[in-house]
């Protein structure tokens, strides 16, 4: 069988909610994923904690991205949602990305999704204006998958410009944020991390109070200012990175490390992004032998894991029906055809050297992201999920987050199974219907 209701294009985080979304609607769904595993951002680039399921203390996501949640406690996967000891968001969700892989495996057994492994997308198939499908290679050569419906999940939206969708890159001069390999460090003994920053109150971004420093408490350490700048005044770090963050993984002897930055890259750029996982691994070992060195409680840390491949903040987007702006996310505006919320501010990571802008939300407020942003403006049979949509530069900084693509990968899903059992035009398509869909599956709008 090589035609479907739906083809799914990349089996990242979004992808995945879409294909399920899609199937659970009832319409015949085929995923193609370039790996041999699910989960993209999550699990090849192991980008976690998920942040925030929350806008200050009442959860605004649901659907899907909810049910992951409930199903990897269950598993043993993740301790849920907790509090950010950093306060840089409300809560933060830390998962185990291999047991993450299972679940996804697990999910769309049940839900029915035909699954492509190992194959890598060339080009769209077009007919006139609309996306027919896509072509793909594999290791039996090169592979035909035709849809009435295509949703573009390849987070560089790869099939939209090859459909000729117009797309944007970067801020007004190109820039994009920059690049991090995750990697994850055991053998730490938290307890004792938590003594040196009851000893030193000062080194560390919290509202805990100083006897509230316990190792359980430490989900999120951003801060050791100090041995961080000792370690950069003897050469022994060169990362262009201002504070020393790590974050708890769902064992109490490992934790996350986000802090390699590998800068003035281009993405879509081959050479650049040799370049960008090369520099990154250099960077990983360097922190590493930073924070068994100086870092008390990591005396004798191993390296757990390091990510599949380097994780990207930012590439390419599609210019689509409506842009998402820096003032809809900072205003907390909402829209008659919004299929997600978020709450996690606009943060940017200076694109060439250190220093990262954050600009909040006011507390407690959420923005939506409508319907529209996940509309090319003129091509049609195509819709794109996570975080190629349709935004500004600025708004992306927001929109990227874990959650939210889940939530949006599960709205494009909904949208393509009542699109193609209606017979209507994506752009035309009853989002009161839509949204009622989202809403009895979970979504919280």
């Amino acid at each position: 069988m090589n035609e479907y209701d739906v083809l799914v294009v990349g089996g990242c985080i979004a992808g995945c909610a879409a294909a399920i979304a899609a199937a659970r609607h009832g319409a015949s769904t085929m995923l193609v994923e370039r790996y041999g595993f699910l989960g993209g951002t999550a699990t090849a680039a192991m980008v976690g904690p998920w942040m925030t399921f929350h806008s200050g203390e009442k959860r605004i996501v649901g659907g899907i991205a909810q049910e992951i949640v409930d199903r990897l406690i269950r598993m043993g996967g993740s301790p849920g949602h907790l509090h950010d000891s950093s306060d840089y968001v409300p809560t933060i969700t830390p998962f185990d990305p291999e047991i993450h892989k299972a679940l996804l495996f697990d999910m769309m057994q049940e839900a029915g999704v035909h699954l492509l492994l190992h194959a890598y997308f060339l080009r769209a198939i077009m007919d006139e204006q609309s996306v027919a499908g896509a072509v793909f290679a594999t290791v039996a050569g090169e592979r035909e998958y035709r849809a009435r419906i295509t949703i573009d999940a390849t987070a560089d939206a790869y099939v939209a410009a090859s459909a000729g969708v117009e797309t944007q890159q970067g801020d007004e001069r190109g820039r994009v944020q920059p690049a991090t390999l995750i990697f994850r460090i055991s053998h730490v003994d938290l307890a004792k991390t938590a003594a040196y920053l009851r000893m030193h109150p000062d080194q560390m971004r919290t509202s805990l109070k100083t006897h509230e420093r316990t190792a359980p408490a430490l989900t999120a350490v951003a801060g050791l200012y100090d041995l961080w700048h000792a370690a950069q005044a003897k050469g022994d770090v060169n990362i262009p990175r201002e504070v020393v963050s790590f974050f708890i993984s769902p064992y109490p002897d490992e934790v996350t490390v986000n802090m390699t930055r590998v800068v003035d890259i281009d993405p879509l750029d081959p050479d650049d992004l040799t370049r960008a996982e090369v520099a990154a691994r250099g960077q990983a070992m360097q922190l590493f032998a930073f924070f068994r060195k100086s870092v008390p409680g990591f005396e004798h840390a191993r390296i757990a894991a390091t990510a599949t491949q380097i994780g990207i903040r930012e590439s390419r987007r599609i210019v689509g029906v409506y842009t998402l702006t820096r003032d809809d996310v900072l205003q907390a505006r909402h829209f008659e055809d919004a299929v997600a919320r978020s709450a996690y501010p606009i943060d940017i990571h200076n694109p060439s050297g250190t220093g990262t802008q954050t600009h909040r939300l006011r507390p407690g407020e959420s923005y939506e992201i409508p319907y529209r942003c996940l509309v090319p403006a003129h091509v049609d049979r195509l819709l794109v999920a996570g975080r190629c949509i349709s935004t500004t530069h600025e708004a992306l900084a927001s929109t990227r987050l874990t959650p939210t693509v889940m939530t949006l990968g599960q709205a494009a899903g909904t949208a393509a199974a009542l699109a193609q059992k209606d017979r209507v035009q994506l752009r035309n398509l009853d989002t009161a219907k839509l949204r009622a869909a989202l809403t009895a599956d979970g979504v919280i709008l």
